[in-house]
């Protein structure tokens, strides 16, 4: 973001405010415009179950799949009987507990930079070993191998993004994505600030504002807190990453921490509240749709 005498001073002429990524896709200079997407669709059914209960009753706009997970074909099932639903790929090179796992779509042996010493994909508490260890070809491999699933089983998804890896984790990481995204015609969210530095100069729409990863937020009081950050997001384009979930026993037992933090997002989400709320402040919620095809025209020319 950017930064803020007796001598005659020449000042420089202010340099040209950059245009905003919601204007790129049409809306008016003080528009607000938020994308309220969904993370993690496919991990187990109680958050199959609220993501999709969270798009159809209140006010998420889309999701992202995990290709890898136990419940990524129920998942997919529940996209195909819903082609409405817009949804993008969360790109999976991360387990999240050490007790119910998921593995690579690519057999083992020919991605072992991406697995920890025990032959298992690393957790978010050894993501930075991950990181230091992964060969970008691997990566790629696997990176293919999910987007290709979600392609093969007649889905059409709208942009790539990443499962605990702000970014790719790596500038190879985010330029090998940008590249797949290229390919297959989809956009890609962009959260860290160099990133969307980068790819704005490319006249490419990413958000214009800080992003919102719900898991950083406090458990107590979060509707109000939600509340709050409606009331008062800033013009231009914001992306919320939200993290719905049940919060039943199978979710306890899968996530005897992070339930909470789902099952709270998921309150609020679908709570009459939310809606009046978006109405009041007159901001208009969208998916990744409009992104996708500025992406494409982009990459066209």
């Amino acid at each position: 973001m950017d930064e803020r005498g007796e001598e005659d001073v020449v000042v420089p002429a202010a340099a040209p405010s950059p245009v905003l990524s919601s204007e790129l896709l049409g809306f008016p200079p003080d528009a607000r415009v938020l994308i309220i997407n969904a993370d993690d669709l496919g991990m187990y059914h109680a958050v199959n179950s609220a993501v999709i209960e969270s798009i159809e009753r209140g006010i998420v706009s889309s999701c992202s799949l995990m290709a890898p997970c136990p419940w990524a074909l129920h998942a997919m099932h529940l996209l195909r009987g819903r082609p409405e639903i817009p949804f993008g790929i969360h790109l999976t090179l991360v387990c999240d507990t050490t007790h119910y796992r998921w593995d690579p779509l690519t057999p083992k042996a020919h991605v072992p930079s991406l697995l920890d010493d025990a032959g298992d994909l690393f957790t978010p508490a050894t993501r930075s070993e991950l990181l230091a260890r992964a060969r970008i070809d691997e990566v790629e491999s696997e990176f293919r191998a999910q987007i290709d699933a979600v392609f093969d089983a007649g889905l059409s998804p709208t942009h790539l993004d990443w499962h605990c890896l702000a970014d790719g984790g790596r500038d190879d990481i985010l330029d090998l994505t940008v590249a797949l995204a290229a390919e297959y015609g989809l956009a890609v969210r962009i959260w860290l600030e160099p990133g969307r530095r980068k790819l704005r100069s490319q006249g490419l729409p990413v958000t214009d504002r800080p992003f919102l990863d719900s898991f950083a937020l406090d458990i107590d009081g979060k509707p109000a807190r939600y509340a709050g950050l409606l009331r008062t997001l800033p013009t231009g384009l914001s992306e919320w990453a939200v993290h719905p979930g049940l919060g039943n026993e199978e979710a306890q037992a899968i996530e005897p921490d992070g339930f909470r933090v789902r099952r709270t997002d998921y309150e609020f989400l679908v709570s009459p509240e939310a809606r009046e709320i978006l109405r009041e402040e007159g901001i208009v919620v969208i998916d990744y749709r409009p992104l996708q095809e500025k992406w494409a025209r982009t990459a066209a020319e």
